[in-house]
């Protein structure tokens, strides 16, 4: 799987020219600055595809949008987090947002504690379990479930919990879903709220910029429009759109 997926569509009718072209040329308004780039990063299980709704829509408000897939279960947080950081540094824009959704959240936060690029602005964590994972450790227990779960969420259930902050580069906004369905309706003790799989406490970060919470599940923060409207907000903004929020 290629982990770079560029999502920016050629202008139509690109490379063709007609009569008068030339003439033409000397009197075009020169080209707008880019828009930021915002690189999206998948989840546990799921290939870069999964982001493909929301670089649509971004790119739909004029973000140029790249995918960063890698491999969750066989890489370690520390070798997808360098992974990363090279796509970001290959990256050709002049300002870079991050979105990242559960597991890739984490690698976001692992990076940015590795590194610092200047031109990174805004980070949209998409029910990433910051504070650890009730769900990961409970299934982490059972027999061959650490293989399953992988390298990545096992050397993240090492780490003591409560140890994530807010990095120094970067401002970060959370999503986090409170639809309670999915995994968590198996796993014992799940607290409450939670989306399925994450609980609400687990998403918080201490130093974040903002904090929202929408009725949703683990999966749908990938598909939901509303999802979609509060990353643009922020990544525009810093701010999410509490007024428009269920």
């Amino acid at each position: 799987m290629s982990p770079v997926v560029d999502d920016r569509d050629p202008p139509p009718h690109a490379g063709v020219t007609g009569a008068g072209d030339a003439r033409c040329a000397a009197v075009q308004p020169l080209p707008r600055p880019p828009a930021a780039t915002v690189v999206l990063v998948h989840g546990l299980w799921t290939p870069s595809v999964v982001c493909s709704l929301h670089a649509r829509w971004l790119a739909q408000r004029g973000y140029r949008t790249r995918r960063f897939g890698y491999p969750s279960v066989r890489g370690t947080l520390a070798e997808n987090a360098e992974k990363l950081q090279r796509f970001v540094a290959a990256t050709p824009a002049r300002a870079i947002h991050l979105v990242g959704h559960s597991l890739g959240g984490l690698l976001i936060l692992e990076m940015l504690a590795r590194t610092a690029d200047p031109r990174l602005r805004r980070i949209v964590l998409l029910g990433t379990p910051c504070q650890g994972s009730h769900c990961a450790h409970r299934l982490a227990m059972l027999p061959g479930m650490p293989t399953l779960l992988g390298r990545s969420i096992m050397q993240w259930l090492a780490r003591p919990a409560g140890g994530a902050a807010a990095p120094a580069t970067g401002t970060v906004g959370i999503i986090a879903g409170t639809r309670s369905c999915g995994l968590g309706r198996v796993v014992p003790g799940l607290p409450r709220p939670n989306d399925g799989v994450v609980t609400l406490a687990e998403t918080r970060l201490p130093g974040a910029a903002d904090f929202l919470a929408l009725p949703l599940a683990h999966s749908q923060l990938l598909v939901a429009r509303s999802c979609a409207q509060q990353i643009a907000s922020f990544l525009d903004s810093g701010r999410f759109q509490h007024a428009l929020a269920p």
